[in-house]
């Protein structure tokens, strides 16, 4: 049987043990296609979305809880984006941009972080149920892109050294993005209390190196599947180990039943408040641009 090709809509795991390092790498295609599809989104904000979801891919397959749910948000109130929401869910990516056209425009063609949120922050959300755990960082949105940003959050909020590179390009009409994190695996990651991070291990610039060595077409080349940029990158250490690969594909929670069962809990006046002139009461959901018209009868 052939092996699996690893190239599109994948993220798969790594582990350096000489190196007490770990790491991650994704790749979306027809995935990003599809969620960006009905959005309209300008060049520049679809960039940006695709940067988005590729780190919270990365990010969302480091939970161990299968019913984990990772969310990346982030939020300004004077930039040309005032609001960046993706989450992950059982290998279901889903994001939503809120942008102001005019100040966006006014951004330029190619905009700096800081350009398109001015003074923001950066707000990572895990929620592990079968564990009934919650963990929250925030930190000022700060560097000059999102993978900067990202890593400024993890030096922060988690104090472990770490490395992220994204990339999104447009070929043909169709996106591809493409990210790596890796990171000093923290004391006590493989079944022991965690203790703390040695923020000077002394492999990790060596590690950081290497994996600061792709380059932004290689994570974008679907020709190149991940195992082997894995491999491109880390080949002259003793032991690499890649685990189970995580296929993406776009996921959205919304549906009719559920759109009803929301409005059936408020009470019959604040219902009857909702309906339009067209005799619905009409949801719409950001995230996969669809509308629901709800009756009263479908809730009664």
């Amino acid at each position: 049987m052939p092996a699996e090709k690893l190239s599109l809509d994948v993220a798969i795991g790594v582990t350096i043990p000489a190196r007490d390092a770990r790491g991650r790498a994704a790749r979306i295609g027809p995935v990003l296609d599809e969620i960006l599809a009905n959005h309209n989104y300008p060049p520049v904000v679809e960039r940006l979305l695709a940067e988005a979801l590729t780190l919270t891919a990365l990010l969302g397959t480091l939970l161990k809880d299968p019913q984990g749910q990772m969310t990346l948000q982030a939020q300004t109130e004077n930039g040309a984006i005032d609001l960046l929401v993706c989450d992950y869910l059982g290998g279901e990516l889903r994001g939503y941009v809120r942008h102001d056209p005019e100040r966006l425009a006014d951004a330029g063609p190619n905009p700096s972080l800081f350009a398109l949120f001015g003074k923001g922050y950066l707000a990572i959300t895990f929620d592990q149920p079968l564990s009934n755990e919650r963990y929250q960082g925030i930190v000022p949105l700060e560097g000059d892109s999102l993978a900067h940003a990202a890593q400024s959050y993890f030096a922060q909020s988690e104090q472990i050294p770490s490395l992220v590179r994204l990339n999104a390009e447009k070929h043909d009409g169709k996106w591809i993005a493409g990210g790596i994190l890796f990171q000093h695996l923290p004391e006590g990651e493989e079944g022991r209390e965690r203790i703390h991070t040695q923020l000077d291990h002394p492999d990790w610039p060596h590690v950081a190196i290497l994996a600061g060595s792709v380059k932004e077409g290689e994570l974008v080349d679907p020709d190149l599947p991940l195992d082997d940029l894995i491999w491109r990158l880390f080949h002259e250490e003793a032991e690499v180990r890649t685990y189970t690969p995580v296929h993406l594909r776009k996921g959205c929670r919304c549906d009719p039943d559920y759109v009803r069962s929301v409005i059936a809990r408020f009470p019959e006046e604040e219902r009857e408040a909702m309906v339009g002139p067209d005799g619905f009461i009409t949801v719409d959901c950001a995230f996969c641009s669809q509308s629901f018209p709800i009756t009263l009868e479908d809730v009664s």
